[in-house]
């Protein structure tokens, strides 16, 4: 065999096999590495977007639970100075009972006094007509003993 011939046929064959790659090998291996480098250029910029995304949300979310905070905090100010109120108008109205209680006591106070007075007055009146008879008995004058029976229950 000759050694040019060799040479030549394997170059053939070489080029015959270059040429196949080039056209029936290559184009979905080069469209293979380019589907591969444009999914990781997608899923770099997504997680790009998502990074960001994710700042946004822990800067909208900071946000609402400092507005929270605030907004309890407001509360809890509101609710205090509510219950201070209502202790306030409690201690009110019970100096107002406290008061009608004083009040309706010195007026019943006030009657029994009354009430005693008007006894006293009866018994004192009874012990004068009492002791009045009694004089009378002695003493045969009623007429001045009349007088001042009289006299006495006027002064009572």
């Amino acid at each position: 065999m000759n050694l040019n011939a060799t040479l030549f046929a394997q170059l053939v064959v070489f080029f015959i096999l270059a040429w196949f790659t080039m056209k029936f090998v290559w184009p979905p291996i080069v469209k293979a590495l380019d589907e591969r480098a444009k999914k990781i250029a997608d899923g770099l910029a997504a997680a790009e977007r998502g990074k960001h995304d994710l700042e946004l949300a822990t800067k909208r979310s900071s946000d609402a639970l400092r507005e929270g905070k605030e907004k309890a905090a407001e509360l809890i100010s509101q609710a205090d100075k509510r219950g201070q109120q209502i202790v306030e108008e409690a201690k009110e109205a019970a100096k107002a009972e406290a008061e009608k209680i004083i009040a309706a006591a010195r007026a019943e106070v006030a009657q029994e006094v009354v009430r005693a007075k008007e006894e006293l007055r009866a018994r004192v009146a009874e012990l004068a007509v009492a002791g009045a008879g009694k004089i009378l008995r002695r003493e045969i004058d009623a007429k001045a003993h009349v007088d001042i029976v009289a006299a006495i229950q006027k002064d009572l």
